[in-house]
């Protein structure tokens, strides 16, 4: 089994630099059976959310493994319609109720809705009281970072953003960098809408090294020192995800993958004010 990467926080804590994200998991058997053979893979990271309505799975899960808690790195986020100091703080307590667990490893705003100062604080006091090792932020801009910062006491660790050979981000991947705030990428493959698993220069890198597209891009999100977490249910993908570790892309392989980037999301955009407003209306899973 490979020894996972690790990437060091601002806060002296450390991510694995892979893990699965159960992101649409609706079905609990077919959850429970992916995260089984995630950990037999070797997976150890695994990251859910309120929103996803899977926490509770995901705690029965790690305790049908039968490994410590502490050979986990559990990540969850807190949902746009529980923003607030108060109502994050009853959030961050219904998923640990949930997960069954009594720390959590890193713990999120999931989008920049409004009143995310507010909720930062509740999570500040929760990281100082030992309840959480490490905070941070996903789908943050540049300009959400720097006034979370300016107005805050703790740095985020990490902002978790839509990223792949399509959208690489680099501007914000590195405002990141040069604040000492770590980068993971969800949806770190785009989706198979996009064409990008026919990509004709991925294609040509993949059969060099006799791996496949989707090893390709996981490895090239890696050598850029980003987490990921990519999504399956299947077990011959979440092993082939896994398998990463044996081969490494030159730099024009670096390069060629570089010039894919067509600055298009495939998700929603973070400043889409109206679709947060609406979000934070959105009542959560039971």
């Amino acid at each position: 089994m490979a020894d996972i990467p690790e990437i060091e926080f601002n806060n002296g804590e450390k991510i694995p630099q892979i893990g699965l994200g159960v992101f649409l998991m609706k079905d609990k058997n077919e959850f429970m059976k992916a995260i089984q053979w995630a950990i037999d893979a070797g997976y150890r990271h695994f990251d859910t959310a309120a929103f996803y309505g899977n926490e509770a799975w995901l705690g029965e899960a790690l305790r049908n493994s039968g490994l410590k808690r502490e050979e986990f790195f559990i990540t969850s986020k807190v949902w746009n319609s529980d923003h607030g100091y108060e109502e994050t703080k009853a959030a961050f307590a219904t998923t640990m109720q949930k997960l069954g667990l009594d720390y959590l490893d890193l713990y999120l705003i999931h989008w920049p809705a409004n009143d995310y100062i507010e909720t930062w604080q509740a999570m500040e006091e929760l990281y100082k009281a030992g309840k959480i090792k490490s905070i941070g932020v996903s789908n943050f801009k540049e300009h959400h970072l720097a006034d979370l910062m300016a107005r805050c006491e703790v740095k985020p660790v990490i902002d978790q953003i839509e990223t792949h050979p399509y959208f690489q981000q680099k501007n914000l991947v590195k405002y990141l960098h040069d604040h000492d705030i770590a980068h993971e990428a969800w949806s770190p493959m785009g989706r198979g809408s996009d064409g990008i698993f026919a990509d004709t220069t991925l294609k040509a890198i993949a059969a060099k090294h006799h791996k496949t597209v989707a090893q390709v891009i996981l490895r090239w999100h890696l050598q850029r020192q980003t987490v990921i977490i990519p999504k399956s249910i299947h077990e011959k993908r979440i092993k082939e995800n896994f398998d990463i570790f044996d081969f490494e892309l030159n730099n024009d392989e670096m390069a060629r993958i570089a010039d894919l980037d067509t600055g298009k999301r495939i998700y929603r955009d973070p400043d889409d004010t109206e679709w947060l407003a609406k979000s934070a209306k959105t009542p959560l899973p039971e």
